[in-house]
């Protein structure tokens, strides 16, 4: 690792486990965000971003969720695939909008197509996430910690 950010910017850690901690507790649950779609949107994100570390550690905490290989493997080309239903499918989408954050990317079209699958609380709490993983896939891609290290809990 070039830098351990846990050790020598505790802040950081903190901040960056205060947003993970909100998304474990008030956004996941019977009534809120399942944690495997959670995790699809992780994975989608950092193989956009490249972070080998966060594409490890999410494929597994996926896998340990019950989440299968064959649709972690056809994540990246969700699209052409019959695997995911439609909420996910809107997830991948928002994800992918707010990751690239392209001129255009985020139209009122793709905000009421997202929409339609989600209210405003799981949008907001979905959106969160995907900033949240995009800020650690930063982290990840600037201070290269162990591809591998990772065991889920």
């Amino acid at each position: 690792m070039r830098v351990d950010y846990f050790t020598v910017a505790p802040g950081v850690a903190r901040a960056m486990m205060g947003l993970e901690g909100y998304l474990h507790k008030e956004a996941t649950g019977d009534d809120k965000l399942p944690k495997r779609l959670l995790e699809l949107v992780k994975i989608r994100a950092s193989q956009l971003n490249q972070c080998a570390y966060c594409l490890d550690m999410h494929s597994k905490d996926a896998r340990a969720l019950g989440e299968t290989e064959q649709r972690i493997y056809a994540l990246s080309a969700w699209r052409e695939t019959p695997f995911f239903d439609l909420r996910e499918r809107a997830a991948l989408s928002w994800t992918e909008a707010l990751t690239r954050l392209e001129p255009g990317a985020v139209t009122d079209a793709l905000f009421e197509h997202v929409h339609a699958q989600f209210n405003d609380r799981e949008l907001s709490d979905l959106t969160l996430a995907i900033c949240s993983i995009n800020a650690w896939n930063r982290f990840g891609v600037a201070f290269e910690p162990e591809v591998g290290s990772y065991s889920p809990a």
